[in-house]
């Protein structure tokens, strides 16, 4: 098995082989994702891949092309979401269509898919391809889904953790699967590891949405209160307006309305005010609990107490 067990080796070995490796056919879209990558990130997706092959008893250091896609995809889909929302900057520097302009972005979005998948047909066996095909549809109707939901404040928190499982989750779930896949893993570790990236990704999410709430744009690396200002409905709001505050819910109806974006840090005491952020807290420990749950088929080892530390520290 891989001495490549730790978070910050896995990091580094994801960043180096982005360096080092990292080209398409077409100059300016190499530059736009190089650009994007080197402002940085998580990297969360290609780790859970490498830690989900070694957990299956593969070598994480033969599957970095297979990694180095999960993330290009969410690299991707950031290019056309920040299209859609119209956002300004991404991870502390200028969103891909600030410097190149929308057209230029959702090209450089679509080919980025399209290259992605011409090589994963090329090179990975059934059903990898499957499995990203299909997760790249439901990144889509997540979207899409999230769309319809805007300024809804009546949106149930069943379709909240519909749309977060598959507009986040299902990346999460598909890098896990595809990395146990890849590493030899058991019909059982597989399916394990599947339910684990889904669980993972949904707590993350939540978590994403709770930073927005209380985090700096600096740390968040994009402006704070963002989901706010887009008119989203998102856990801490829904739990929220759940206390049955009459008086908050109107003043969050009026924001959504025609408010000012001056608004926002009173929306924001008001959801602290309400329980949005505890209870919100509660939900991202209940997810927490679910994916690691999910990982007892797992044997024991460095790689699995690794995707448990990843997913414990998704409480603080």
């Amino acid at each position: 098995m891989s001495a490549v067990r730790t978070f910050d080796d896995l990091h580094a070995l994801v960043e180096r082989f982005f360096a080092a490796t990292f080209s398409t056919d077409n100059p300016i879209i190499t530059e736009a994702v190089k650009r994007m990558l080197a402002a940085g990130g998580k990297r969360l997706r290609p780790r859970v891949t490498l830690l989900a092959a070694e957990a299956c008893g593969g070598n994480a250091a033969e599957h970095l092309h297979l990694a180095a896609y999960m993330e290009l995809i969410h690299v991707a889909t950031l290019i056309h979401d920040d299209v859609v929302d119209n956002a300004a900057t991404r991870r502390g520097v200028n969103a891909t269509a600030v410097d190149y302009g929308n057209r230029v972005s959702v090209l450089a979005g679509d080919y980025l898919f399209a290259w992605i998948f011409k090589n994963v047909t090329l090179n990975y066996p059934h059903p990898i391809p499957n499995v990203l095909s299909a997760t790249l549809a439901d990144i889509c109707d997540g979207e899409v889904l999230q769309l319809q939901a805007l300024g809804n404040l009546d949106l149930p928190l069943e379709t909240y953790v519909e749309i977060a499982r598959k507009k986040t989750a299902s990346l999460f779930a598909a890098s896990a699967q595809c990395g146990a896949i890849m590493g030899g893993g058991s019909a059982g570790e597989i399916h394990a590891l599947h339910e684990f990236g889904e669980a993972f990704g949904i707590a993350f999410q939540m978590k994403d949405d709770l930073l927005d709430m209380v985090a700096d744009e600096r740390s968040l690396g994009k402006p704070a209160g963002n989901d706010l200002t887009e008119r989203k409905t998102t856990i801490p709001l829904i739990a929220a307006l759940a206390s049955g505050n009459g008086g908050f819910r109107a003043e969050v109806s009026r924001f959504y309305d025609d408010g000012s974006n001056d608004a926002i840090p009173a929306i924001v005491d008001g959801i602290a005010r309400e329980g949005g952020l505890e209870a919100t807290q509660v939900e991202i420990g209940r997810f927490v609990e679910l994916a690691k749950n999910a990982l007892e088929p797992i044997e024991p080892g460095p790689a699995k107490r690794e995707l448990i530390r990843l997913t414990e520290a998704l409480r603080s």
